[in-house]
């Protein structure tokens, strides 16, 4: 599954009651946040009744919620209820806030709402594979191949992320040591060691496992090979740099573990569509929000 995600921010306003009843999908995206204007203040918004998941990719962000004060940092997430006493935004020794988030209404975005509440920490934990995380990626991905363009398709999908919430929240730490926990010892290696020259086989010795087994148990629970997640992750950061840095793309396709720029940019442009250089020049015009409505 490719995780390689453009910034942008998604709206939706479309018909259907049952989305109050059950569950609707307001807006969700994936943002980089650098300028220390950004600020979310949960009492002057002109929403009603609505529910942010806001997930920490990398950098560093703020929350207040009520009188207490929290850094956020990566693999950290907090779920506010509009309007609420809360405000979250930029700090100013902070130079970047990457996150995505996930805005949500209706009956059971309240019923999630109230079991976290529930818990003893207002600041949820979660590894980048947690299952609501993959799933607002696999949304963000969805919206920006094909969109989503009726209710009931937009209420399927907030249901859905709230039912993962649901179910980590009950079962995470189960989850985590469950059967298939090699596979995410493998999933953790990659993701912290991306950027060197890693095999097949440096992958397969965290789980202790044979090559072939490992292989088949990998495939069958992220749908893609173990190399194959170990470039997404790399495309991912390349899309980062080259959206917030200066490094040239040959300085970003050694940094994110490509010992040669012309395969980096042979595989960016097989997953992204564009080349590096075009990509970084298009981003810089293209505008970065988009309003589906029916």
């Amino acid at each position: 599954m490719k995780i390689a995600l453009t910034p942008n921010t998604y709206g939706f306003r479309l018909k259907g009651d049952f989305q109050e009843t059950v569950a609707g999908l307001q807006t969700t995206g994936y943002e980089i946040r650098q300028h220390h204007d950004y600020r979310w203040d949960g009492l002057q918004r002109a929403e009603q009744d609505v529910y942010i998941f806001q997930y920490t990719l990398s950098g560093k962000g703020a929350i207040r919620i009520g009188q207490q004060q929290f850094s956020l940092r990566q693999g950290d997430a907090f779920f506010v209820k509009v309007p609420s006493d809360h405000c979250y935004y930029l700090p100013y020794e902070s130079e970047q806030w990457e996150f995505l988030y996930f805005t949500i209404y209706g009956n059971m975005a309240a019923t999630l709402y109230e079991k976290i509440q529930g818990n003893a920490a207002p600041i949820l934990q979660l590894p980048l594979h947690a299952a609501p995380i993959q799933f607002i990626i696999e949304t963000l991905e969805k919206i920006e191949n094909i969109g989503i363009h009726h209710g009931y398709e937009s209420s399927a999908r907030a249901y859905t992320f709230v039912m993962k919430c649901l179910e980590y929240l009950e079962y995470g730490e189960q989850l985590e040591t469950a059967d298939d926990s090699p596979i995410n010892k493998a999933i953790r290696y990659i993701e912290k060691y991306y950027y060197e020259d890693l095999s097949l086989d440096d992958v397969v010795a965290v789980t202790q496992l044979s090559k072939y087994y490992f292989t088949r148990q990998f495939n069958a629970a992220m749908k893609v090979t173990p190399i194959q997640y170990l470039t997404q992750i790399r495309i991912r950061v390349s899309v980062q740099l080259l959206i917030t840095s200066e490094l040239s793309v040959s300085e970003i396709a050694n940094q994110v573990g490509f010992r040669s720029s012309n395969y980096f940019s042979k595989v960016f442009k097989k997953l992204i569509g564009v080349t590096p250089g075009s990509y970084r020049k298009y981003n810089k015009v293209m505008p970065v929000d988009k309003l589906f409505i029916d």
